[in-house]
């Protein structure tokens, strides 16, 4: 692909990405008027959990149907489900209705997500892997975190109902530039889909979480159908921990448990998704009905939570990489979180916004300070063939427990507000109705909302005081995490806040072993510095005009059966008589032959390709020399990958624009 094909598909990739990633958290802020405006306080979490849980199940069918059915279709298709999503929600007139639709929302934009990572794979070239996507792992982290500011903008200014329909117009234009731009590529070998593990963990999940959210409200603890829920809920995880170990190819092999970094990893990955979603979707309801702020002021009065976020996010990576040390990080993280909360559960009425933003600011460096090394921990730590499930299932982990963080979060809201509402209004004589709209609330008088202020005040901050028990829980277990020597590789990828996001990713091997590969080179120097010294190594007599001329006589015989040079030539935006003499000289040493204008390599050519292919893959072996594989077949289908990352290597070095000027 050329240059402007390859941006074209980017930008396409990244506005999926965009809309999937935004769609997380955009309805934060607009909760409290979307309540006013359909009722049903106690389901308002479901507005979130909704979205969350079916992306979870949806990224990890989505990867798996991309091998099988080509990543193009299944961008596209997911882009419709999530358009139809959006407008279904846009005209939603019930609760119930925006609940279900915010479900097919999540299932469209778990497949872009994880889509969007797999097209990287296809369409960038090696070198540039890691760059585009730590782009992406940033715009998934900077949109999800700055979504309630959005929200509140479309609830302010035009109806809450927009935060959905924006999405239309959008998605729509993806639609069309996926389908002109993104070529068509599908896997060779046909993935095995763990249908039965993937179905027990989304019916276990829900069940539970339907637990936690009717338990004490729509039904009693001690209820048929809550103790129902959680025996089954309980019943699908064991079945699950069963059906994974004898599965295929499982979805989350159980072997990784006998890795005590993964189950740390995981295990705190977990609580962070919990506390980060959980407070983002509850702390705009608060500033609206206790401050009294409109939707987009409680949007941006969260900043401070996305200000400390990044910044100890920036700075836990390059401390990791400089020194390598990585498990104060989590330890320090854990402790500041649950600072950060204790300190937001002790906030009221008259508590100064300035340091509510202080309180938010820590909350948002605790996650910071954790989330960046956890994905990093994990990649240094498993072998290189479980790079793609290890770093899928820390994801999974993380965003399964926001959808946890935010049920549970919901459901202590709930409860609580209930009843402090309830006295409330009998003792002020407001409507309910009144209550049940920020705006309308303080409008009325300070006499008659006062105890309704605090209600929600003390709603609230109940919230945050149960929470704390989770994050030192999370401190406790930060202690158990092992500390041990950094790959190169997961040193230049610590450095990479994107890498911290942890976008959802396909659980492919060889897509993971090749964004190590691309993180390794870009810290072993200038690709052309890298390039020199294997072709030096390679034994080879090609002068560069030579090399640049055979890698694209077999890039093109490959991917187009025929080498010709007005083609190439065209593909370089240059006239062909500039590449004449390459391809002359590449004749007449006797590596490659002429029919006009078709080129092809001679045997004596395919064994200098061959060449470059070996010494490429001594390379990698050699930067990569961490890799522990006591399994035989494992270690040969590493080899393999291997060899097939050296190949393309030598296509895409080799065949480079400037490499024949070198």
């Amino acid at each position: 692909m050329t240059k402007r094909q390859t941006n074209v598909v980017f930008v396409t990739i990244l506005l999926g990405m965009l809309l999937a990633a935004l769609d997380q958290t955009i309805v934060s802020t607009a909760l409290p008027t979307i309540v006013a405006d359909l009722g049903g306080a106690g389901h308002m979490s479901w507005v979130v959990t909704a979205y969350l849980l079916a992306e979870t199940v949806a990224t990890v069918l989505a990867g798996k149907f991309g091998d099988l059915f080509g990543r193009k279709l299944v961008f596209q298709i997911s882009a419709v489900v999530f358009v139809a999503g959006s407008a279904l929600c846009g005209v939603a007139h019930d609760m119930a209705m925006l609940v279900g639709s915010r479900a097919l929302q999540g299932i469209g934009g778990g497949g872009l997500m994880v889509t969007a990572m797999a097209l990287i794979a296809d369409v960038i070239p090696l070198k540039d892997r890691g760059r585009y996507q730590g782009a992406l792992g940033a715009v998934f982290g900077i949109t999800t975190v700055v979504g309630p500011t959005v929200g509140g903008l479309f609830t302010d200014h035009l109806s809450w109902r927009w935060a959905f329909y924006i999405n239309v117009p959008i998605a729509a234009v993806v639609i069309g530039m996926a389908a002109t731009a993104i070529p068509s590529i599908r896997s060779a070998a046909r993935p095995v889909i763990d249908y039965a593990g993937i179905g027990l963990i989304a019916a276990a999940s829900t069940s539970m979480i339907l637990a936690l959210e009717w338990g004490g409200g729509e039904y009693a603890w001690t209820s048929p159908m809550i103790i129902g829920l959680f025996a089954g809920s309980i019943l699908g995880f064991v079945a699950f921990v069963l059906v994974e170990r004898r599965a295929a190819e499982p979805m989350l092999p159980m072997r990784l448990f006998q890795n005590s970094v993964f189950t740390v990893c995981s295990t705190l990955s977990f609580i962070v998704g919990f506390a980060m979603l959980g407070a983002m979707t509850f702390l705009p309801t608060y500033l609206q009905y206790v401050d009294g702020v409109t939707a987009t002021a409680s949007g941006v009065r969260t900043l401070p939570m996305v200000a400390g976020l990044f910044v100890t996010s920036m700075f836990s990576g390059t401390v990791v990489s400089r020194t390598g040390r990585y498990k104060m990080f989590p330890v320090a993280g854990s402790a500041v979180l649950a600072a950060g909360l204790y300190l937001m559960s002790t906030i009221g009425p008259g508590t100064s916004a300035g340091l509510q933003s202080l309180y938010m600011f820590v909350i948002g460096a605790g996650i910071g300070l954790s989330m960046q090394v956890l994905t990093i921990v994990v990649q240094n730590t498993v072998p290189y063939a479980d790079l793609g499930t290890a770093t899928s299932g820390v994801t999974f982990f993380r965003t399964l427990g926001s959808s946890f963080g935010t049920a549970i979060f919901g459901t202590l809201y709930s409860s609580r507000i209930e009843e402090g509402l309830g006295t409330a209004l009998t003792t002020s004589g407001v409507p309910a109705a009144a209550a049940a709209d920020p705006s309308a609330l303080h409008r009325l008088t300070a006499a008659q909302a006062a105890p309704i202020i605090e209600a929600y005040a003390d709603a609230v901050t109940y919230v945050f005081r149960w929470v704390v028990p989770v994050a030192v829980l999370g401190f406790l277990i930060a202690w158990f995490l092992k500390e041990l020597p950094l790959r190169d590789s997961a040193r230049a990828a610590a450095t990479d806040v994107g890498e911290g996001f942890s976008a959802p990713v396909p659980d492919d091997r060889l897509t993971r072993l090749e964004r190590q590969i691309s993180d390794t080179m870009r810290r072993s120097g200038h690709d052309r510095e890298v390039l020199d010294r294997v072709l030096s190594r390679s034994g080879t007599d090609l002068d560069p005009a030579q090399a640049w001329a055979m890698g694209q006589t077999h890039l093109h015989t490959i991917a187009r059966g025929r080498a010709e040079l007005p083609v190439i030539a065209r593909q370089h935006r240059m006239p062909p008589e500039v590449i004449e003499p390459a391809f002359t000289a590449l004749c007449e040493a006797g590596y490659a032959g002429r029919d006009g204008q078709t080129v092809h390599l001679t045997p004596a050519g395919e064994e200098q390709f061959e060449r470059v292919k070996s010494a490429w893959h001594q390379w990698l072996d050699a930067h990569l020399n961490d890799i522990t594989m006591s399994d035989p077949g494992d270690r040969a289908l590493l080899d393999q990958a291997l060899g097939n990352i050296a190949g393309r290597l030598v296509d895409e070095e080799l065949s480079a624009p400037g490499g024949m000027t070198r």
